[in-house]
């Protein structure tokens, strides 16, 4: 079977043949005699970012609740894969975590008997992000499962969920697509111009949702040409931390421009809720409601702004990975074809020595965003060890 021949629910997981064939076979196992019973209760689908590891649960999720097995076309596909089924949880974390209520949320729920579809089925698409005392709250269901109940977790590495739990799950590990395959995606399901689909495929290293972000907009695109030109003007103090301002600022501008309007309709929902506007006492919990939506508003800003940066990180890694390949004569094929003048430049200006200590450096800037270190911090000490001699 190849991308071509994928069809029904299955389409858009280009690339990933092998996890295809292994979910369409668990699907048709646990349909034998009418048995889902008999259904795997807990599946982590893992893979690199962009590699579709959320699409092919939900995929898996739909397959599963579909008469036909994921024919794609039915009433019960479409409104799974657009989240609306009663019988399929779908868990996407705005925040830096999900915290123990929320698991025990979600452990009520998959207590419940399924109301339409044969399944009881919860997908939680960053259970990397559970915490400690989330996951002692999730693993008690996991053990002890409703019959009809099925957890679809998702995350980057099985080593980034507890141990505990991944042993109990059965798992799926998604490749990252080639460049090929997300073009020919890009060309058929969203109409880019096949040269066009080529280039931000390759400038995406296998991450789709990038991709299609960079063939969409061309914003994207000359944002991501003014990151990359910052490497080559760090030759002074004063230039690194200009530059280390304006990238913080930008990504907390980024982050602004999608939760602004979000945060209004928030709030004036939980007062419309909460009476306010209106006579008569106000709920005693007012108060604690609205510093609780303040306070996961700010964490989603925060998440938000960090995953702006860590897709600067992730620029300044492609860039010195090519200075690397060019300073070695590797003959490894250029992320940054179209800035390949400015990848000789710094090629010549360096040896692979200080390339990969630059590499190094941007590494330990994203342990650093990890660990709660201040951006503007963590980005100036970043672009002080990438600056070049004047």
């Amino acid at each position: 079977m190849n991308a071509a021949t994928s069809t029904g629910v299955w389409t858009d997981l280009i690339g990933q043949e092998r996890v295809v064939d292994v979910l369409r076979r668990a699907v048709g196992a646990s349909e034998v005699d009418g048995n889902r019973h008999a259904m795997t209760h807990a599946w982590l689908f893992t893979g690199p970012p962009g590699s579709g590891r959320s699409n092919a649960a939900r995929a898996f999720a739909a397959a599963l609740q579909c008469p036909r097995g994921g024919c794609g076309d039915c009433n019960t596909c479409t409104t799974v894969l657009s989240g609306a089924h009663p019988d399929v949880t779908l868990v996407r974390t705005e925040q830096l975590s999900i915290g123990v209520d929320e698991v025990r949320d979600l452990v009520r729920r998959a207590a419940m008997a399924p109301t339409l579809g044969p399944l009881q089925v919860l997908v939680v698409e960053d259970a990397d992000r559970v915490t400690e005392r989330g996951a002692d709250a999730l693993l008690k269901s996991i053990e002890e499962p409703a019959p009809r109940t099925i957890w679809l977790l998702c995350a980057p590495t099985a080593d980034d969920v507890v141990v505990t739990i991944r042993s109990r799950c059965r798992r799926v590990e998604l490749s990252t697509p080639s460049e090929a395959a997300i073009a020919e995606l890009l060309a058929r399901r969203d109409g880019v111009e096949p040269a066009l689909a080529a280039e931000v495929a390759r400038i995406a290293q296998g991450h789709i949702g990038r991709a299609r972000a960079l063939a969409r907009n061309e914003s994207a695109r000359e944002r991501r040409r003014q990151v990359l030109a910052i490497p080559s003007a760090l030759t002074s103090l004063g230039a690194c931390l200009r530059s280390a301002a304006e990238l913080v600022d930008a990504a907390a501008t980024e982050a602004s421009a999608i939760t602004s309007g979000l945060d209004e309709q928030e709030r004036a929902k939980l007062n419309e809720a909460l009476g306010f506007g209106t006579k008569g006492a106000r709920p005693r919990n007012a108060q604690a409601a609205l510093r609780e939506l303040e306070d996961q508003q700010k964490a989603r800003a925060k998440r938000l702004q960090r995953d702006a940066l860590d897709r600067v990180l992730t620029e300044f890694t492609s860039l010195y990975r090519d200075v690397l390949a060019v300073q070695t004569g590797s003959g490894a094929a250029l992320v940054n074809l179209d800035l390949a003048d400015q990848v000789d430049a710094l090629a010549r200006s360096g040896d692979p020595t200080a390339t990969i200590r630059r590499l190094d450096a941007i590494l330990a800037c994203r342990t650093a965003l990890e660990t709660n270190v201040a951006p503007l911090l963590a980005f100036e000490a970043l672009l002080l060890s990438l600056a070049r001699p004047s």
